[in-house]
């Protein structure tokens, strides 16, 4: 949940006319939707930062098997710990992330849209329906759409059932058709074989919203703002020990020592960046940039101050990946476990530094041997802080 008495700074989504990038697109060839799109250098905001404009020119330029069409694929199924962004989204600018659905569809080709909603957000679902209700009156979804003849989109909702690991798209996809939330091979991958084997674009929900921003505003706006590798703004989830947690749209590129002055995290011992499955910074690296060529992040900050225990906040984040792993393969399943089992000794005074050797040597073999994403990244916050606060660590509870 967004914290108490959070701040939430205003969006630029609350500047853009509503309908405007949708408009722009309905009177472009799919072509040139892509090619604005592409041109911003527009990344994925969900955390892989994927390029939006190669994944949907991919996905246009695949073939439909026999019967079938394409598809658009929301990814709202918000999971990592400390990220709460799309959820506000949702909630305040539900109108622009259908819209950004309904041009991406216009871009490649789909006559499908489906929001996939996190289960513990079930309570937006009668708002969003009510919005996707009023698009449909209003022309915005259905058959025709905008008086283009032709173009005819619908989006419905599905709703998870808790499973953090089917944020990584194949195992979302996985789940949309009645299946275990499961990570697939890739290759094939879902732009040419996706949801009901047809060419599916899976986009994170504020990136829909960007695109609308794009499409209104042109690329070189967007591409004038952050860095040359990283533009454009970028919503965070703010939460921990800092005086106005909440919500914030920064440019990307920002330093860390300036994003703490911003939220009031001001003396922090170090910051969490990308949730559990992030990079712990500590304040030595405070000049460091939030950006996909330095700390990329899908938008989780988390503030530790002063006074926290840094093993303890490593045996939370391994308790959260034991429990959410799917136990596919087992390099996660079991790597975590063994994890989280040598942060108990740690705590314990029982883990020697040999042991400890071993365990980061575990960690290397995770992030090169699992499957998907949550096994490569759940080692990140165990060998950033035995990295960085192996003094600490070793000076309280380590046996030599």
């Amino acid at each position: 949940m967004t914290p108490v008495n959070s701040k939430k700074t205003p969006f630029t989504f609350e500047s853009v006319e509503p309908e405007s990038g949708l408009r722009a697109a309905l009177g472009m060839s799919r072509a040139d939707i892509i090619g604005e799109v592409s041109a911003c250098n527009l990344r994925g905001r969900g955390g892989a930062g994927f390029p939006t404009g190669t994944k949907w020119n991919l996905a246009a330029a695949a073939k439909v098997k026999a019967g079938g069409t394409k598809y658009v694929v929301c990814n709202a199924d918000e999971g990592e710990p400390g990220t709460f962004k799309d959820r506000v989204i949702l909630s305040d600018h539900a109108d622009m992330v259908f819209e950004g659905m309904t041009i991406g569809a216009r871009a490649i080709g789909a006559a499908v849209g489906i929001l996939y909603l996190r289960s513990e957000y079930v309570y937006l679902r009668p708002h969003l329906e009510q919005v996707l209700e009023r698009r449909r009156a209003n022309n915005l979804l259905g058959q025709d759409i905008g008086g283009l003849a032709g173009f005819s989109f619908d989006i419905h909702l599905h709703m998870g059932a808790g499973a953090y690991v089917c944020g990584e798209e194949t195992a979302l996809i996985e789940s949309l058709e009645g299946h275990r939330g499961e990570p697939r091979n890739r290759p094939p991958f879902p732009v040419d074989t996706g949801f009901e084997g047809q060419p599916t674009v899976v986009n994170n929900v504020e990136t829909f919203a960007w695109v609308v921003c794009v499409l209104s505003r042109g690329a070189h706006w967007f591409k004038s703002i952050g860095t040359a590798k990283s533009t454009g703004y970028k919503l965070f989830s703010v939460s921990g020990d800092c005086r106005e947690p909440g919500v914030y749209e920064f440019p990307l590129g920002i330093t860390v020592g300036e994003f703490l002055e911003k939220v009031g995290g001001q003396g922090a011992k170090a910051v969490q960046i990308g949730g559990a499955s992030g990079h712990c910074v500590p304040a030595s690296e405070f000049g460091r940039r939030i950006a996909f060529e330095d700390l990329s992040t899908g938008g989780s900050i988390i503030v530790l101050g002063p006074g926290r225990d840094m093993l303890a906040v490593a045996r939370n984040f391994m308790e959260f990946f034991v429990e959410e792993s799917c136990g596919q393969c087992t390099p996660c399943r079991v790597g975590n476990a063994k994890l989280l089992e040598g942060v108990e000794m740690l705590q314990r005074g029982e883990c020697s530094m040999k042991y400890l050797q071993e365990l980061l040597g575990l960690c290397e073999t995770m992030q090169l041997a699992s499957k998907c994403g949550l096994g490569q990244s759940s080692p990140n916050a165990f060998v950033s802080i035995v990295k960085h606060f192996k003094d600490e660590i070793m000076g309280r509870t380590l046996v030599h």
